[in-house]
């Protein structure tokens, strides 16, 4: 790979590295793709600055496929020149940039005159003369930018933004495809941990709060499947949260397990295969099923306490729960009416028949079976967490 460094380059060659290279030199990551590919998935702490939005982005593509790709290249040129200085001026703010000489950016007319004159002669001649070159010797403070794929999209905005002064950005090898060829390997490589302990018990039981008190008292050595998929992983366990996609919760989870557990001992909860709609990968899902297990219990009133918190402490989440509840009780005896529960203000009557009629039969018949190395007490969950510890520490 070339040595040379960044700030050296031409006009026409634009820097590029690989994404941990750029990562561990704690480059502040630009991703230029459109907010719903930003949404779905991105590098963690990375800046969405999307070159089009979703609905230019589609008529883009649209273009490419039916007529050509200098038809899309014509339009995506159009949308740019467009609304280049908005562009240029979220790229440095996300870079905390400010143009040499401390005066300013170059006004709308200039910006739009640059990116008119760079594309003028068509796309073919555009990605000829924009050479990406591979670098080892990072400049101080990197900002990296990146599109799907590393190609057209980030080297023109490379070369705009390198012109304008902005020599310490570089571009991503293999862009945002690049990172996924990172996050997959990983996971399916992973080589586990020397033991695992999961934490299972009834719905209600506390075990969430009891794993992240353990993480409290130990940092490092719990896995949190719910806190990266957004969900509580029933059929009631997105509201009030934020489900995420199946490539952000691969990332998450990519990240965590990177960072490694105290002892390379891991606990976890206890989950189902799928942890709302993202599945749990093979090599974590195989780590829960060959770990201790340990059973968590709470009198049912506890058991209550901690689902009407879970579930009816944010009155903006209320909706949602209406419409999952109607869902629920058609899968129960008798059908009841719980949204009519939940409109009279019958929390604790509802909570319970939910508990007794629906999520404890269900688990039941997840957990036929198992066996479970000690029981725990969660009414304190600071306390039981403390015994999950005792306990990990005498094995």
């Amino acid at each position: 790979m070339s040595t040379t460094p960044a700030a050296d380059l031409g006009l026409s060659a634009v820097p590029f590295a690989s994404i941990d290279a750029l990562r561990a030199a704690g480059a502040r990551v630009i991703d230029l793709r459109s907010p719903a590919e930003f949404a779905d998935d991105h590098v963690p702490g990375a800046f969405n600055v999307p070159l089009f939005d979703d609905q230019e982005r589609a008529m883009v593509g649209l273009l490419y496929r039916q007529f050509s790709p200098e038809a899309a290249f014509a339009e995506g040129r159009a949308v740019v020149a467009g609304k280049v200085e908005a562009l240029v001026a979220r790229i440095a703010e996300a870079a905390g940039w400010a143009p040499r000489g401390g005066g300013g950016l170059p006004t709308a007319q200039e910006l739009r005159g640059r990116v008119l004159a760079m594309t003028e002669h068509g796309i073919g001649k555009l990605d000829f003369e924009l050479t990406a070159v591979p670098i080892t010797d990072l400049p101080t403070d990197p900002v990296a930018l990146h599109c799907w794929r590393g190609g057209l999209r980030s080297r023109s905005v490379l070369a705009l933004v390198r012109a304008l002064g902005l020599e310490r950005a570089v571009g991503v090898v293999g862009g945002y495809r690049g990172w996924r060829a990172r996050v997959m390997p990983s996971l399916a490589t992973w080589p586990g941990v020397r033991r695992a302990f999961v934490l299972r018990g009834l719905t209600g039981a506390g075990k969430t709060l009891v794993l992240r008190e353990v993480e409290r008292l130990r940092p490092g050595s719990t896995l949190d499947l719910e806190a990266l998929a957004g969900h509580r992983s029933s059929l009631l366990g997105m509201v009030g949260l934020q489900p995420v996609s199946q490539k952000t919760f691969e990332t998450g989870l990519c990240e965590r397990l990177a960072r490694g557990f105290v002892d390379d001992v891991m606990i976890v909860e206890g989950e189902s295969r799928k942890v709302g709609d993202v599945i749990v990968p093979p090599r974590v899902w195989g780590a829960l099923q060959g770990a201790t297990n340990l059973w968590l219990e709470a009198p049912i009133a506890r058991r209550v306490d901690v689902l009407i918190e879970d579930y009816l402490a944010r009155p903006e989440a209320l909706p949602m729960l209406r419409r999952q509840l109607e869902a629920v009780a058609l899968r129960m005896p008798n059908e009841p009416d719980l949204a009519l529960m939940l409109d009279r203000g019958e929390t604790r009557a509802l909570v319970e028949l939910l508990l007794v009629q629906y999520y404890d039969p269900l688990y039941g018949n997840s957990e036929a079976g198992r066996s479970y190395a000690a029981t725990v007490e969660t009414t304190d969950p600071a306390a039981a967490a403390r015994c999950v510890l005792e306990f990990v520490d005498r094995q």
